[in-house]
């Protein structure tokens, strides 16, 4: 008798409403069976893995999502179209998201590639969003721990990824460069 082997448990777990997908405006290219398959003509396939950047980055904003596993990935809908019973294969998604490690917004969380963090926003970019937001409202010379910007009410409303401490700790490359300026200051937690 064949046992099925048990799953190990997942680091991230991403659950997919129907209404959550349902919710986003799909590009034209994901109604086209093709967009599916990566083309071999390099023209058409550097359009084609552009397209997939932004439709990914813009789904992942869209409903805050910052870290998945691959396979967590091919079975939402953002790799997996339903209504048209296509699905990216693993091996092309592993190239998308290369593509999307190469450009920053991307990092991988283990070294077999198959959990990955997501940054709709490139470090640099959270690091000045979050010094425009401590001067709006009037907090500089104050300190803040990661939870309390990615989990407290005052930055609800500033597009802060929700409860993902991982990824503003991507931000301290820039926040250091930031501190040169004497616009911001990391202090590191002792061990």
């Amino acid at each position: 008798m064949l046992r099925r082997r048990p799953e190990a448990p997942c680091r991230f777990r991403v659950f997919w409403a129907t209404t959550m997908a349902m919710s986003f405006e799909w590009p034209w290219q994901y109604r086209f069976p093709p967009f599916f398959t990566l083309q071999p003509n390099v023209d058409t396939r550097q359009k084609q893995l552009a397209a997939w950047c932004s439709l990914v980055l813009s789904f992942c904003r869209l409903h805050k999502q910052s870290s998945m596993t691959v396979m967590e990935a091919q079975e939402s809908p953002l790799f997996n179209n339903v209504k048209l019973q296509r699905k990216l294969p693993v091996e092309s998604i592993q190239i998308v998201l290369e593509e999307l490690r190469k450009k920053g917004n991307l990092e991988w969380l283990d070294k077999n590639k198959s959990s990955f963090l997501i940054m709709w926003r490139r470090p640099e970019e959270w690091g000045k969003l979050i010094y425009q937001w401590v001067s709006r409202s009037g907090q500089n010379n104050s300190v803040f721990t990661l939870y309390e910007l990615t989990s407290g009410e005052d930055t609800e409303d500033e597009g802060m990824p929700r409860n993902c401490e991982v990824q503003l700790q991507q931000c301290r490359q820039h926040t250091n460069r930031l501190s040169w300026n004497w616009k911001s200051q990391l202090l590191a937690q002792p061990q």
